[in-house]
């Protein structure tokens, strides 16, 4: 990392250089950057002069270079009195173009009336208004969303039957959401020629890429919705365990069609954890592949799948057209499987099973941090909430290409298809390694306007500078979720894309969507969101239940409105009201739903995610989060890579002492464990809290995850307390 100056007026050509330009470029960029911020040095003008020196800051620069621009800039800034620095700004023109504003130009005036005023201004009143009146904003939105009613429902909110803590959405409504995604839809300029799904196989990278258009998918989907017909009665439950290829996409669709259940299992499961899940859903059969190749490597998938469950398995070849190994007496192979449709006169015609909107459609499964996991129903109300949440705060539109590299097996995998197929955009899928060139140079050729992450994918990228020489000029902007971002690795894909924005979004499997996210009407800061997501209504409250005042800045665990367009009603192994209500304070006469997520509002009213709520850590009477902790401490060392900080206690007890974790980049170096304890001390003193105390450090070389790559830092905990009883810490 480049030495920061404290202003952008102190950066000379030779800091220019030492961060990686020529001695030429570096003179023309240093008085590039005196023009942009004439004049003498102003106090508290920082996000002005980012505004006015980030167009000269080119995607080819070294990281280098945009690390001592940015982080000179604001030098001084003080985020616990200013909030956090923000880094994107949203033109007034640009965001009446957006969705949402145009929402806001044609419906403010008349919701708001004389209050209303553009939608910049107006943003956080309108959106309080969605909190009030969420029945009127989601039929507005429904209207820009490809969901098509077979019956329409009576309204969209009832409220009158008060056992329902969220109440009944759009009650009387009988649909198939899956047809909704695979017809043409004329106020989206979607047609039949349309591209549906783009693709590219791992390996192929200097061919075109392959897609299929509407038409193409609608058939491919009944076509499987026929040969489902053939084995298996309607209504039942079957699960799909294999990369999210477009034929998985095309398998999911036909199982909704068809009027059956899909039990999404993500491909990274052991026998084991696939049998739990099978058993818990009760499902019928299971689609996978013979093999994941990732980086030229064949991994067993099938194998796997048959150790974890007897039911019939249909296999679809990882590459080629034929299965490559044999299959149980009972399983078939996916050619073997669509002949079945052979004797069906229009094997690619079908008519919907239309169901209930509260009918359920996908069973996914919690990550299981704490405990064994959940098994949550989506209905068709909870593709409804996601795209319109897509449509509303990450401008999804027609003509949008989404990309997102996971899995059916984890929620972003429904989001991400129903956020592309819903809105009218082209969804676009990777079949291979998201960590290499490969990936990029899809994203490139595919024409990707949408790229949505996860930090630690992010830092990969940045790390092995896998993505150099690529054009992602198409990007118009970014989404990340899954774990807390850094600021450094949002920064740098950001600048990637010419500075555009990169939404954070945060939310749960059981909610279909985010509860706060990052959107284009607001000034966006890295590692932070900027809103509650509309319609949202949440509320942070003290150890004690009391809620903090909307507009105070704070920190505690937060509950959620429970009337959440999407949220679960129930789950299959769990009593649902006791895992999200029981215990939970009232505000307003109103039980809150528990999320589990401790957040940070700040002054200008952005929120900071500072873990869950048991990993809230008493560190000398004061309490803080793992999150806020791990922030600093991956920053105070370049070869450090991420850190985890858990609390133990020392055999006789007394108070918890704070371990930091950390895994290096250069792993074949002997790292100072002393320098870097006094490295994460100072960091922790300075940024955080004069009086933590680092108790001990410990190198590592991973980090325990969930198969969805959330940290486990109870895993980190019991690990110390198992060796706090052989050895003292």
């Amino acid at each position: 990392m480049a030495r920061v100056k404290g202003s952008v007026w102190e950066i000379e050509p030779e800091d220019v250089v030492a961060a990686g330009l020529r001695r030429a470029e570096a003179e023309a960029l240093v008085a590039s950057l005196r023009r942009a911020v004439a004049g003498k040095p102003r106090e508290g003008a920082e996000a002005a002069v980012w505004r006015a020196v980030m167009p000269l800051l080119r995607p080819e620069y070294p990281h280098a270079l945009h690390q001592l621009v940015y982080y000179s800039v604001y030098a001084k800034w003080d985020a616990a009195s200013r909030g956090p620095p923000p880094y994107w700004f949203p033109s007034l023109q640009e965001c009446k173009n957006t969705n949402l504003g145009k929402l806001m130009e044609s419906h403010g005036p008349k919701l708001l009336g004389a209050s209303y005023k553009d939608p910049i201004t107006s943003f956080n009143l309108f959106q309080k208004f969605s909190i009030q009146h969420p029945e009127i904003y989601w039929s507005i939105v429904m209207k820009e969303l490809s969901v098509k009613f077979q019956h329409p429902p009576k309204c969209i909110l009832d409220r009158s039957d008060k056992s329902k803590e969220g109440g009944s959405w759009f009650p009387g409504a009988v649909l198939n959401i899956a047809e909704c995604c695979i017809y043409p839809v004329p106020y989206q300029n979607k047609t039949d020629n349309s591209v549906a799904i783009i693709w590219r196989d791992e390996g192929f990278d200097d061919l075109p890429v392959n897609y299929v258009t509407v038409k193409e998918l609608r058939e491919q989907v009944m076509m499987v919705a026929n040969a489902l017909d053939t084995l298996f009665e309607k209504g039942g439950a079957i699960a799909i365990d294999m990369p999210m290829t477009y034929k998985a996409v095309v398998i999911y669709l036909a199982i909704i069609l068809s009027g059956r259940v899909v039990v999404s299992i993500a491909d990274s499961f052991v026998a084991r954890e696939i049998a739990t899940r099978m058993k818990v859903s009760k499902a019928k059969a299971i689609f996978t592949q013979d093999f994941i190749i990732r980086g030229g490597r064949k991994f067993p998938l099938y194998s796997r799948v048959v150790e974890g469950t007897a039911c019939k398995t249909i296999v679809i070849p990882a590459a080629g057209t034929n299965v490559g190994l044999k299959l149980r007496t009972n399983d078939l192979s996916w050619n073997d499987f669509i002949s079945r449709t052979s004797s069906i006169a229009r094997p690619k015609s079908y008519s919907a099973v239309y169901m209930d909107a509260e009918s359920v459609t996908n069973i996914l499964f919690s990550s299981g941090t704490t405990g064994d996991p959940k098994a949550i129903p989506w209905t068709q109300l909870s593709p409804v909430r996601c795209g319109g949440d897509s449509w509303a705060h990450t401008d999804a539109r027609p003509g949008d290409v989404l990309c997102w590299p996971t899995n059916l097996g984890w929620v972003m995998g429904p989001i991400t298809l129903y956020s592309s197929l819903l809105t009218g955009g082209t969804l676009a899928l990777y079949h291979g390694s998201p960590l290499g060139h490969g990936f990029g140079k899809f994203v490139q050729d595919a024409g990707v306007t949408f790229l949505g992450t996860v930090p630690s994918l992010v830092k990969t990228w940045k790390n092995s500078n896998c993505m150099e020489g690529l054009d992602w000029s198409k990007i118009r902007l970014c989404a990340t979720t899954g774990e807390a971002s850094d600021i450094d690795d949002d920064l740098w894909i950001s600048s990637r894309t010419s500075y555009g924005p990169m939404l954070e979004c945060c939310g749960g499997t059981e909610l279909a969507s985010s509860y706060i996210q990052g959107n284009l009407l607001q000034p966006q800061a890295f590692g932070a969101f900027s809103s509650t997501s509309m319609t949202t209504g949440l509320v942070i409250f003290d150890e004690q239940g009391n809620p903090y005042p909307d507009d105070q800045p704070c920190v505690g665990e937060m509950g959620l409105v429970p009337t959440y367009l999407g949220a679960t009603n129930r789950l299959l192994n769990a009593d649902h009201y006791k895992v999200y209500f029981d215990g939970m304070p009232s505000y307003r006469g109103v039980q809150l739903r528990r999320h589990g997520d401790v957040l940070q509002r700040t002054v200008g009213g952005y929120y900071i995610v500072q873990g869950r709520a048991d990993d809230t850590m008493n560190l000398g009477g004061i309490k803080t989060s793992s999150v806020e902790i791990e922030r600093v401490c991956n920053r105070a060392d370049d070869n450090v890579i991420e850190t985890a900080a858990v609390t133990v206690k020392s055999r006789t007890g007394g108070p918890e002492q704070l371990v930091i974790l950390a895994v290096l980049k250069d792993k074949s170096v002997k790292h100072d464990i002393d320098v870097l304890k006094r490295k994460f001390q100072k960091a922790i003193q300075t940024n955080l809290n004069p009086l933590f105390k680092v108790s001990f450090v410990k190198v590592v070389p991973e980090f325990p995850r969930t198969a969805s790559n959330k940290l486990l830092r109870r895993v980190l905990r019991d690990q110390l307390k198992q060796q706090s009883t052989r050895s003292k810490l």
